[in-house]
């Protein structure tokens, strides 16, 4: 087996989703915690442990306690080279998540065991299933009472339309929590409340022997064994091959703040999860093995305050990733170099020699790049699936302070890039408008304007229903278009026509009267 088809065979990349609150951070930091990439949980190395994950390091995650970013963490584990992908939460950035996806080969999905599958992972659980990326669930906060497995099984089947198969099986839960039996091990499994140690696990492959009434007692060895009769009765075994088409779902249970499960999950996890998979390009289907391609799926301003500095996250599709090798920019045309390629765990960052296909790598950015955009060895390759998504909240953009225009219209440049929200401006009166899909990114905006470029700015109210993307193969029927509704018309950042509607009857009114136009909801068309 060849260097190049060996790397690309250990690399397991993946991303983290979840419904706010249901404890992803937590897990992805527990996951670190293995892989050696941290020391204590909770903690970034330093001379006082700050309270504070390390993954979600933007100082208005810090404050608020979410993430917002996504955040890209790499490690080793035994043979395997893991890259994770800790996503937003928060339905208001979920653009952000969409375009994650696309850089990743599998999802691990949380469930908070109290509150079942919540409308988040229900649309989550829509983009993976259009791509059929394989889903593993994990149940976690099984030290809290919460709804009955069985009934949650029947409630992932029916909220996410998928097949599941619990891996592994909680004894009991909340206070009376005994820990898991792990059905893909054959190990008991049993849990001491305690953060920073992982628990003992007894291996334990005929569930008739006496002695496992000796661990958690008679009533619960014996409802242990009923509900295992019951799991082999009703689901049929666990089949790698149908997990990796994305049809079937392996459940694990666990607790991921106690450190309970997560170990179990990562074991099997190395082991079934897929390496990286060919990615299609218009042009052809692109195979991990083929020479170097990949594409930017994000764009991050200011990683670091104190340098001014964009950095583009590049997902590898194939082949190997080398410093100082000369790479074609398609959208661009031109051949470039990176002396300054970075790997990343959360924001520490180490300059990379090479990296293979499925790592995720920073390069910086001057205004090279934009989302979407395609780096190859040399071959036209155009990578597709990246889409903005129509805004549904707009505000008009107004500088509060003249003495920075300068500031404010970079800062904007840069955070638009990042695709933290869309500027669009009128041809009518050249008022620039933001649009994103909630509120809080409004909040970010502003708050990063002032803290990062020092720009501050103000916003003013602006009822719009929908902006959409237009286009026409019939040149005079766009002229006349523009025309007749001057006043609703805007450029995106790309230049693109953007027509603005304020209702939904003035949208369904203008589809109707211009039947030669078409109507854009994603940018990707």
């Amino acid at each position: 087996m060849s260097e190049l088809t060996n790397e690309i065979q250990r690399r397991r990349t993946f991303a983290i989703i979840s419904h706010p609150d249901a404890g992803k951070t937590t897990l992805t930091e527990k996951l670190l915690l293995f892989g050696g990439a941290i020391h204590v949980a909770g903690a970034v190395k330093s001379n006082k442990i700050k309270k504070t994950a390390t993954s979600d390091w933007m100082e208005i995650e810090k404050q608020r306690g979410i993430s917002v970013a996504t955040s890209v963490m790499g490690f080793d584990y035994n043979d395997y080279k893991i890259n994770i992908l800790d996503t937003p939460g928060h339905q208001d950035f979920a653009e952000d998540t969409y375009r994650t996806l696309t850089a990743v080969d599998s999802v691990i999905i949380v469930v908070d065991i109290a509150k079942g599958v919540e409308a988040q992972t229900r649309k989550l659980m829509e983009v993976c299933r259009m791509r059929k990326t394989p889903v593993i669930v994990f149940v976690n906060k099984m030290d809290r009472d919460g709804k009955d497995p069985f009934d949650l099984l029947d409630e992932l089947e029916q909220e996410l339309q998928i097949h599941v198969r619990p891996l592994s099986w909680p004894i009991e839960m909340g206070v009376k929590f005994k820990g898991v039996y792990n059905i893909y091990e054959e190990k008991l499994d049993l849990y001491t409340p305690s953060k920073q140690t992982v628990t003992e696990s007894i291996q334990f492959k005929d569930l008739n022997n006496v002695e496992l009434e000796k661990h958690i007692g008679e009533d619960l060895a014996e409802k242990l064994r009923a509900d295992l009769d019951l799991i082999a009765g009703v689901y049929s075994d666990f089949d790698v091959n149908t997990y990796l088409k994305g049809d079937l779902a392996p459940v694990f249970f666990g607790s991921a703040l106690n450190n309970f499960g997560v170990k179990e999950l990562l074991d099997c996890f190395v082991q079934i999860a897929p390496s990286p998979r060919p990615t299609l390009a218009e042009e052809r289907l692109v195979l991990p093995e083929d020479p170097f391609s990949g594409f930017i799926f994000k764009i991050h301003a200011n990683m670091d305050p104190n340098h001014r500095s964009c950095i583009a996250f590049l997902k590898i599709c194939s082949g190997k990733f080398e410093r100082n090798a000369n790479y074609k920019h398609i959208r661009l045309n031109k051949m470039m170099k990176f002396t300054q390629a970075t790997a990343f765990m959360a924001q520490k960052k180490e300059t990379v020699d090479e990296a293979y296909a499925g790592d995720i790598i920073g390069l910086p950015d001057t205004g090279n790049f934009k989302i979407g955009d395609t780096l190859t060895a040399g071959e036209t390759l155009h990578f597709k699936g990246l889409p903005s998504f129509s805004p549904e909240m707009f505000k008009y953009i107004e500088n509060a302070d003249p003495m920075k225009a300068k500031q404010l219209n970079k800062g904007i440049d840069q955070l638009m890039d990042e695709g933290v929200a869309q500027l669009f401006t009128s041809t009518f009166n050249g008022r620039k408008m933001i649009g994103t899909v909630g509120q809080l990114q409004f909040e970010v905006i502003q708050y990063r304007l002032l803290h990062e470029y020092g720009a501050q700015c103000r916003w003013e109210p602006l009822s719009l229903y929908k902006a959409c993307w237009i286009e026409s193969s019939s040149p005079e029927a766009l002229e006349n278009f523009k025309k007749r509704k001057h006043q609703y018309l805007a450029l995106d950042k790309q230049g693109r026509d953007v027509f603005l509607a304020d209702s939904s009857y003035v949208l369904q009114m203008a589809q109707q009267d211009f039947p030669e136009i078409k109507f854009h909801f994603s940018s990707e068309f």
